[in-house]
């Protein structure tokens, strides 16, 4: 198992939260997502995989969410 931390922008609520962990889900051996809330802040979001994921793999699930990986 890998765990990774990913700091995301622009997310304020629930719904953005529900979002972010649908789309990061469905990548490819995605076991679990977590999200820090920080409303108006920098999100933490950690995910749990089989296997590292590719940082540009999460920016484009985080992006189909509506939100910005902070790199």
């Amino acid at each position: 198992m890998s765990e990774n931390r990913f700091q995301v922008s622009g997310m304020t609520c629930a719904h953005c939260v529900s979002a972010v962990t649908e789309e990061v889900s469905a990548l490819p051996g995605v076991e679990s997502v977590h999200v820090d809330l920080v409303p108006d802040g920098t999100s933490t979001v950690t995910v749990t995989a089989t296997s590292p994921l590719e940082e540009s793999a999460v920016a484009a699930a985080v992006d189909e969410a509506g939100y910005e990986l902070v790199r």
